[in-house]
């Protein structure tokens, strides 16, 4: 995590954990040691991560349910070991051990000893036929299986430590993440302050001159590891929020320890938490109210957490805003107080409600005039607007050498020209960032039909310009309209 952060590198992990072989102590007093990083910013960065639960009080969860967690994960998964039990409930070796007791005490467990092995990380237990029966019981009242839940107040605090705020963005940063994107410096100084204020921003424009792509690239924009629990737990209920489609885990470095009893010797690392990059979730316009609300499971009894809840701590990208299922007004309405306040408040199906903080990166994105979409006290509320307009002269010739080199594909200058001006004065169209790649596609699949090599021929960059939009006549009315016999 250390690695993934840039905080160190792996070969001053290697010669830390080196050091730690031959001295002892912890890693982190090790890398101090050998000068790869100071107690200070070790420390910022410690004071993240979610520390492990000491036992099973300071967990926050009830013993019972705790126990028919691990219960249900082992009827499941046909467990066997407290290994894997470890594994699976993603709890610390000792609260395991006293939840085996536990079921082992009421006769719904029985020790069948270790195989191979006096480890006792590796003693086997089976189901009595009384704990097969208590744990399918538990099964028909929640069908949740998996790690178990972190409780709301963790996952509060949590989200509040791992803010986007947190995380400096440089003009170079934001340069860097946009990749080979030919976006005018102006976007870029006025996207930069929106990115790191946290609060909404709006891109509006024309539509194809790349203002999803442009919003797809803060998506690498952040280096910063960010922890999200598996699942969440409110009033008794379970929310799952780990979603392996949108929370990416860190790689790892391909330098963990191999001594077999590390998993009970973690001292900090809670793992009912997975360390992710910041997530970047996008919708279009498929989103709906309901979408933003907790979704129950009335077979399993449990919660799905909505798209903005797994966004905490990313961005949230709603594209093509206005032509959304859901009336812009409505959704606008949903998250007057989110935006403004930073809290967002959820309601359970038993009529309970409770608030998360709304720490994220909201982006709309709009080719629709804003001023059509909302009324000025929402606009208000958007402290960043920023028209994506038509690219200059300059910008657009960029675009075509680069799509031109793509397709491997010789451009001569009077050739651009004669794009430019048709496209401007015939067609009567402005430049538009899709318009390279499109002509382009469409001049090199004409040659290839007809068995020539790519070049731009007059007539083959006419065919290209047509199919921009539909020709029309004098009238205006499409051309090419004809009467349609049915007679047969």
């Amino acid at each position: 995590m250390l690695v993934r952060a840039k905080l160190v590198t792996e070969a001053q992990i290697a010669e830390a954990l080196d050091r730690l072989t031959q001295n002892g102590g912890r890693l982190g007093d090790n890398l101090v040691a050998i000068g790869a990083i100071d107690y200070k910013t070790l420390d910022a960065f410690l004071h993240r991560i979610p520390k492990e639960p000491t036992d099973i009080k300071a967990t926050g969860i009830d013993e019972i349910d705790l126990m028919a967690m691990l219960l249900k994960l082992i009827y499941r998964d046909r467990l066997e070991s407290t290994r894997q039990f470890v594994d699976a409930i993603k709890l610390p070796y000792p609260i395991v051990l006293d939840l085996i007791q536990m079921a082992v005490d009421r006769q719904l467990l029985q020790t069948l000893g270790a195989r191979f092995t006096d480890n006792p990380i590796d003693l086997r237990y089976s189901f009595t036929e009384t704990g097969r029966r208590w744990t399918l019981d538990a099964l028909e009242r929640l069908r949740y299986t998996g790690p178990a839940p972190v409780t709301i107040e963790e996952f509060s605090d949590q989200v509040n430590l791992q803010k986007p705020t947190n995380e400096l963005l440089s003009f170079e940063k934001i340069r860097k993440a946009l990749g080979d994107l030919v976006v005018d410096d102006s976007i870029v100084e006025q996207c930069g302050p929106a990115l790191n204020s946290g609060r909404a921003m709006l891109l509006y424009g024309p539509p194809g001159n790349g203002k999803t792509s442009f919003a797809y690239r803060f998506a690498s924009v952040f280096n910063d590891v960010i922890y999200v629990p598996y699942s969440v737990i409110v009033e008794g209920q379970i929310i799952r929020l780990f979603d392996p489609s949108i929370h990416h885990p860190v790689d790892s470095t391909g330098l963990e320890q191999d001594n077999e009893l590390s998993i009970v010797r973690r001292e900090a690392y809670d793992a009912r938490w997975v360390p992710c990059k910041r997530p970047f979730v996008v919708t279009g316009g498929e989103l709906t109210l309901d979408m933003l609300d907790l979704r129950y499971d009335d077979t399993g009894n449990f919660y799905e957490a909505p798209l903005h809840v797994k966004a905490l701590g990313g961005c949230f990208l709603i594209d093509d805003f206005g032509r959304q299922l859901v009336s812009p007004k409505d959704l606008l309405n949903r998250w007057i107080i989110p935006l403004e306040n930073r809290i967002d408040y959820l309601k359970l199906h038993t009529g309970k409600s409770f608030s998360i903080p709304f720490e994220e990166l909201i982006i709309f994105s709009t080719n629709l005039d804003p001023e059509d979409l909302m009324d000025p006290a929402f606009l208000r509320r958007l402290p960043y607007k920023i028209p994506v307009g038509a690219p200059s002269r300059e910008n657009y010739k960029r675009i075509f050498e680069r799509e031109c080199e793509r397709q491997k594909l010789e451009m001569p200058d009077d050739a651009f020209e004669t794009i430019a001006y048709k496209l401007l004065h015939e067609k009567e169209l402005h430049f538009a960032s899709y318009q390279p790649r499109f002509i382009v596609d469409q001049i090199v699949a004409t040659c290839r039909f007809m068995d020539q090599k790519p070049r731009f021929e007059p007539r083959f960059i006419d065919y290209a310009l047509d199919n921009l939009r539909v020709r029309r006549d004098a009238a205006g009315v499409a051309m090419g309209k004809t009467q349609v016999n049915t007679d047969h």
